[in-house]
């Protein structure tokens, strides 16, 4: 069993880390937090640049062709940097993997090389109001044949980056009779488009990541945005995004990183009773779980991430791996707030900021609980909600 990673790959952290100490400094970081709803256009750029957007897309349409261990390496430096960074490029980079699985030639030639030189944004509605986890059971959005076009009713919400998407990949019902697994469909819908609309919902982190509630009324989608196979969108769909779980452990695991190595640093430099607190076992045991914690989640993750690229099963491992991260990251976050006592809860530290964004992985896109009972149901247990 190797866990090195190749000499590319090396030379491919050590590019995004010092990308990363130079464009994501603490005092930028805090700025987006404190001023931003999406990733500033200029460190957009900047990302576009280094190439980020077309890691996984095929050269043949303009993108560098690598795996997802490789993406993975890249998100690991800009989740530590700013996992809001992470999360709001990570979100609207979800059309490339929804196209390159599912699109037609045609759709391939027009959407990837754009996406892949960052030149477009898309983002997924797909949770409704009246359900996070019950996606099925919850969605009331439909899309009926109109001959020359479809027309697009419903709502969505918690959407990310919805207001500055070019294009709002929807699931939408388009057999109402069927079973809600066989009648669901997949829609690309231009943004902005006649009758759909986006409010951002204000959060409590990921400032640079806007969740917003989206409103489609009466809007025509023209017939050649079909993404997928009619009526099958929902097994289609899930194979498609089966890595954003590895991408949302990541999440986790960047804020786990951040958090830790604040409460470290600030753990030698904070002195009481005549010398470093670091020096204390208590502490020194919270750091260690810490620790052990970001090791398991890192270990979990690129297993996923070698499993994906191997093209084998890793649905059990990654439902392990967004739950084992999430914890680390709340471990962290917490205990990293003890460390540092009153600065902890100060906003002129970071520590504050960890605290605030880890929460929205431990139930996003679904929560542990839901994790659990996916990964028993995958090893034969009945569903355990039914």
């Amino acid at each position: 069993m190797d866990f090195d990673f190749t000499e590319e790959q090396e030379m491919l952290r050590n590019e995004m880390q010092r990308f990363c100490k130079k464009e994501l400094t603490r005092q930028y970081v805090r700025w987006i937090d404190e001023n931003c709803d999406f990733v500033p256009e200029e460190l957009w750029n900047k990302i576009k640049e280094i190439g980020y957007f077309g890691v996984n897309v095929p050269e043949e349409y303009g993108g560098q062709g690598l795996g997802t261990v490789d993406a993975m390496i890249m998100n690991e430096e800009l989740g530590t940097a700013s996992v809001a960074v992470l999360l709001g490029i990570g979100a609207t980079g979800l059309g490339s993997s929804v196209i390159l699985n599912l699109g037609t030639p045609e759709q391939k030639e027009k959407y990837l090389p754009k996406l892949a030189e960052g030149e477009l944004k898309f983002a997924l509605g797909l949770t409704e109001p009246g359900g996070g986890t019950d996606i099925l059971g919850a969605i009331q959005t439909k899309a009926v044949d109109e001959g020359d076009h479809w027309r697009l009713n419903g709502s969505k919400v918690f959407i990310t980056c919805a207001h500055v998407a070019d294009y709002i990949t929807t699931v939408a019902i388009t057999d109402p009779e069927a079973k809600r697994t066989k009648g669901l469909s997949v829609f690309l819908v231009p943004r902005p488009t006649e009758g759909l609309e986006t409010r951002l919902i204000p959060k409590l982190g990921c400032h640079a990541a806007g969740c917003n509630e989206v409103v489609y009324e009466d809007v025509r989608i023209p017939k050649e945005n079909l993404v997928g196979t009619l009526h099958n969108g929902w097994y289609e769909l899930l194979d498609t995004l089966n890595p954003e779980r590895i991408g949302t452990a990541m999440l986790s695991l960047g804020v786990a990183k951040a958090a830790f190595r604040d409460a470290f640093e600030y753990a030698q430099e904070r002195h009481a009773f005549g010398g470093p607190i670091a020096r204390f076992q208590s502490l020194q045991h919270y750091l260690a779980d810490i620790a052990i914690e970001i090791e398991n989640a890192t270990n979990l993750i690129y297993k996923c991430a070698w499993l994906c690229d191997q093209g084998k099963p890793y649905h059990i491992e990654a439902c392990m791996a967004k739950i084992v991260a999430a914890r680390a990251s709340e471990k962290a976050a917490i205990w990293g707030m003890e460390i540092l006592g009153g600065w902890g809860y100060a906003m002129e530290y970071d520590m504050q900021r960890h605290f605030r964004d880890y929460k929205q992985m431990v139930f996003s896109p679904i929560s542990d609980e839901m994790a659990k009972n996916m990964i028993m149901q995958f090893m034969g247990y009945p569903k355990s909600w039914s």
